[in-house]
């Protein structure tokens, strides 16, 4: 049972990461970026390069990945977002959907289709603690997505810039007339979420086989995280992620592994009719 626990969280994390990441960007915004599980493809092929193409030491891989998947985001706010800025939000949902096909598309041509799993960044250590054995990379998942919710805690909070990044996603007028730079916040959330997009990847990518598909995977699996824990809340996110995970493992471990995905979506359904706001979040639409 401990494993099992330890396997679900670990999931959960990386859900966690990409659905904070995704709700950056939609608080930002106003709207859903649907390439955003393509930037953690991406993160992730990144980082099989950097380690197994190319024979780099495991932390140089993670910093060259994320340091990568952060200019990618940048290109895609100047790419993306920012012709079809002002314009109405399905003009962008529209425009990463195109996106999203492209970098699958790309991902296709340049890796090519057969999956691929490199090797965890702890060299596949297994700790013993009492009568169970617990894979290390999934607790360095764990500690990692613990790190990256603090410090993002702080920065939001103790910060210049992270204020800023606040102002504009709670009301881009008000923070602009307060002397913001509209622009360059939404620049900054484009690429510190697909920075996040990019940790994900490499951490998930000896967990989960690396294939031009797993984008579409991992944002239908973040997004099922954040309705539960709530559309629009940081805290929701951590949450949903980690409770969608947990019991995902459970049903593979104690059901079969070909309903999980079922009770999955499932889940999504009894969320949206029971509680639709989700456990922290605002209703789905209220935004608009």
């Amino acid at each position: 049972m401990p494993q099992l626990l330890l396997n679900g969280i670990a999931i959960g994390c990386i859900y966690a990461l990409v659905s904070c990441g995704f709700v950056w960007v939609y608080q930002s915004v106003g709207a859903v970026n649907f390439a955003h599980g393509e930037l953690v493809m991406v993160g992730a092929y990144l980082g099989v390069t950097a380690s197994v193409l190319l024979g780099w030491p495991p932390a140089v891989s993670l910093v060259v990945a994320v340091g990568a998947g952060a200019l990618l985001g940048l290109v895609f706010q100047r790419v993306a977002y920012r012709p079809v800025r002002g314009r109405p939000a399905l003009s962008f949902i529209v425009v990463s959907i195109g996106m999203s096909i492209l970098l699958r598309n790309g991902a296709l041509a340049v890796w090519g289709p057969d999956p691929v799993a490199p090797p965890d960044l702890v060299g596949g250590r297994m700790l013993r603690v009492g009568d169970s054995v617990l894979s290390a990379h999934h607790l360095l998942i764990i500690v990692v997505t613990a790190l990256v919710f603090l410090m993002q805690a702080l920065f939001f909070a103790g910060t210049r810039l992270g204020r800023r990044l606040r102002a504009t996603a709670e009301d881009q007028e008000t923070a602009q007339l307060m002397g913001v730079n509209v622009r360059a916040m939404i620049a900054w959330t484009f690429t510190l979420s697909a920075a996040l997009a990019a940790l994900a990847g490499v951490l998930v990518a000896p967990v989960i086989f690396v294939s031009p598909d797993l984008g579409l995977f991992i944002i239908l699996k973040a997004f099922i995280a954040i309705v539960i824990g709530g559309f629009g809340s940081i805290a929701g996110t951590l949450v949903g992620g980690v409770f969608l995970g947990v019991i995902e493992v459970l049903t593979a471990a104690y059901v079969s592994s070909a309903y999980k995905d079922v009770v999955a979506f499932a889940l999504l359904v009894v969320v949206l009719l029971v509680l639709p706001h989700g456990f922290f979040g605002e209703r789905i639409g209220e935004r608009a």
